[in-house]
């Protein structure tokens, strides 16, 4: 069976940018608080921000209930609940309030994701991502799609992209992901960097394994690898230019020969560039339609600067905690327990252990717990994220 799916993307102005309140401002909290602040307000910012990939916008009850997250008045998980509980007393309803209500309720589960350093980087990690998004919103949140799509993008007059044949999905998934933990990017410039992260990034969001949320989902999960490496994704361009992620990733994925237009990632790397390489370049939406007025034809680009990053592999994961950095090779590439990591570092005082070396190493990203949501699992080992096992090779 075939179905069309058309995107709910409805304010869109002339010039083909969002209309409207797309994001919330945390430029307060992000300049001048507390560390904890900080980071929460770059979750709920990106958080709000992605729902403008399907034209939704969030309450002012979830933007209260956001800042008292970031106050320290209430646990993220306490947010939650309020949201949940919000929407469950409202005795009328309209469409805007269901709109608003997937907007809320996923916004303060990615906030939880994003406040949170465990990473799976797998085809189980992926589909698990977007459960945790869409949970008590979609009842097919982290299942796979059972029948072929297709969309009509405004970016493409109408037309849609060629998404993958439902059948093929995990192997798909698991072929890319496979693909991309064998691959070194210790020996590339900066540029050629960017360029794989967009073709790796770009070739997981064609495959579109869920009915709905896919651009949310390959979003969060591209964050969540990209701090796994080591980059601190942490400014509002997830934010403010979510809706052109989205477009950027429509046209990497789209040709037409007739029309005389080539798939490229071009506009996609020029958001990765301003992300990681602290470029400027116009991301508005209005340049990556096709056969646009003659306005709209050359996006602006900034002055050339320099190809190199600021955090450029593997310098970014030389680090200055000697503790951490002798606890990498005791674990290497294997699974281990605490009582095998004390045993190999001859260690025996269990608290020193756990607050000089175990924590640090979990805390700063380079070892993660093979059960995460149960820390205290009677066979929990720990084991090196991807980052670990980057700076295990530079070690």
């Amino acid at each position: 069976m075939h179905w069309l799916y058309i995107s709910n993307i409805h304010d869109v102005g002339k010039d083909g940018e969002m209309t409207g309140e797309r994001y919330l401002d945390f430029d307060e909290y992000i300049r001048h608080g507390e560390p904890s602040q900080r980071e929460a307000a770059y979750a709920w910012s990106t958080a709000i921000g992605l729902q403008a990939v399907d034209g939704l916008r969030t309450s002012e009850y979830l933007r209260e209930t956001a800042r008292r997250n970031i106050e320290g008045e209430i646990t993220i998980d306490e947010a939650r609940q309020l949201i949940k509980s919000y929407y469950q007393h409202k005795t009328v309803r309209t469409q805007d309030d269901v709109d608003m209500e997937e907007a809320d309720r996923v916004s303060a589960n990615i906030a939880k994701i994003l406040s949170q350093p465990t990473f799976a980087f797998n085809t189980n990690g992926y589909i698990s991502v977007h459960r945790r998004i869409f949970e008590g919103v979609f009842k097919h949140a982290g299942q796979l799609r059972t029948y072929d799509i297709t969309k009509k993008e405004w970016v493409l007059r109408g037309d849609t992209v060629n998404y993958l044949n439902w059948e093929d999905l995990r192997r798909a998934i698991d072929y890319d992901i496979a693909q991309e933990k064998e691959f070194d990017y210790t020996t590339l410039s900066a540029g050629e960097f960017v360029r794989h992260i967009c073709q790796f990034v770009s070739g997981l969001w064609q495959i579109h394994p869920f009915r709905e949320g896919n651009t949310r989902t390959t979003a969060v999960f591209t964050i969540q690898y990209l701090r796994s490496l080591g980059f601190h994704v942490d400014n509002d361009l997830f934010a403010k230019h979510s809706w052109y992620f989205r477009n950027a990733l429509v046209r990497a994925n789209y040709s037409n020969y007739q029309r005389k237009i080539m798939r490229s990632t071009d506009f996609l790397e020029k958001f990765f560039r301003n992300l990681l390489m602290g470029e400027h370049h116009d991301l508005r939406n209005r340049y990556l339609i096709i056969n646009p007025p003659e306005e709209w034809k050359e996006q602006p680009s900034p002055d050339k600067l320099p190809d190199k990053l600021p955090d450029k592999l593997p310098d970014k994961f030389s680090i200055d905690n000697e503790w951490v950095k002798r606890l990498i090779p005791i674990i290497g590439t294997e699974r281990l327990s605490i009582k095998e990591m004390m045993a190999r570092a001859n260690l025996k005082d269990r608290e020193n252990f756990m607050n000089l070396y175990l924590k640090p190493a979990i805390a700063e990203g380079y070892v993660s717990l093979l059960y995460p949501d149960k820390p205290k699992h009677p066979r929990q080992k720990y084991l090196l994220t991807e980052r670990g096992i980057l700076l295990l090779k530079s070690l």
